[in-house]
């Protein structure tokens, strides 16, 4: 039996783990030569694109945009289909709060966005 600490979070813990037997070799990992190109988040909107009046539709969790089901100009009722946000795995669908017209479409099909992020507002 062997003790270990290990820190999750923050918060350390103190484990035992028993040996059941067999033979160890550790694998040795390759050392990389070259890191793997990341993609860009998707550049956000400037801020004078989004209209000072409008009502901001937010997401409710960070994601990807994989579907835009509104246009600009586009009139809208509270409730309808405005995007559809897939995160863990789930698609997420998010509404309109209020009627109106839709004044901005802040996001594209694709792109990765965090808790709150704009996605669309409405007038």
């Amino acid at each position: 039996m062997k003790k270990f600490q290990v820190t999750v979070n923050g918060n350390a813990y103190e484990v035992e783990v028993e040996e059941i037997g067999g033979s160890f070799t550790p694998a040795v990992a390759p050392v990389p030569t070259a890191s793997a190109p990341v993609a860009p988040k998707a550049a956000p909107v400037p801020a004078a694109a989004v209209p000072a009046n409008a009502t901001k539709v937010g997401a409710p969790m960070p994601g990807k945009i994989v579907g835009v089901k509104v246009a600009v100009g586009q009139t809208v009722k509270e409730g309808d289909l405005v995007a559809v946000l897939e995160a863990m795995k789930m698609e997420n669908e998010i509404f309109a709060p209020q009627g109106g017209t839709i004044a901005s479409v802040n996001v594209t099909t694709g792109a990765m966005i965090e808790t709150n992020d704009v996605i669309v507002t409405i007038n």
